[in-house]
């Protein structure tokens, strides 16, 4: 399970979102299995959503994950492309038949995206293989202390 910071969650949207539908916190919860307290601190911008806890919400509202998430393609990084699908590392490396620490070292820049990797995990993530290349370029040239 991913625990970096959801990079463009959008807590407000949330907010939006769930009052859309007419739900209160704890219908929203109930409906997602996921805790008020969790909920709160999501809407709050107190917590950062992981993916997979997200991706309940995002079904129980009945809305894609970018309509939560936003990040500006120009902006993403390797791991914004992969939150945007609504996976975890470990799924994104089962789909592109790569480890799930090597899915963490690459989005983070802190691993060489080979040419195999490139291709698979563009393929898996559904993108061209540039727009990767780019992301992994982004990463890695981010400040420092900048999470990925």
């Amino acid at each position: 399970m991913s625990r970096r910071v959801l990079r463009g969650f959008d807590p407000e949207r949330l907010i939006e979102f769930r009052n859309s539908r007419g739900l209160s916190r704890p219908d929203l919860g109930r409906m997602s299995d996921v805790s008020l307290q969790t909920i709160h601190k999501w809407e709050s911008g107190s917590q950062s959503p992981q993916i997979d806890i997200l991706m309940r919400v995002v079904r129980a509202l009945g809305v894609e994950v970018s309509d939560l998430v936003a990040v500006s393609p120009a902006d993403r990084y390797p791991g914004d492309w992969r939150v945007l699908l609504g996976l975890t590392q470990p799924e994104l490396g089962a789909k592109a038949g790569i480890s799930t620490s090597m899915v963490g070292a690459i989005e983070r820049g802190d691993a060489r995206l080979t040419d195999n990797f490139a291709r698979k995990l563009a393929a898996a993530l559904e993108i061209p293989e540039s727009e990767l290349r780019a992301s992994y370029e982004r990463v890695r040239n981010r400040p420092p202390g900048t999470p990925a």
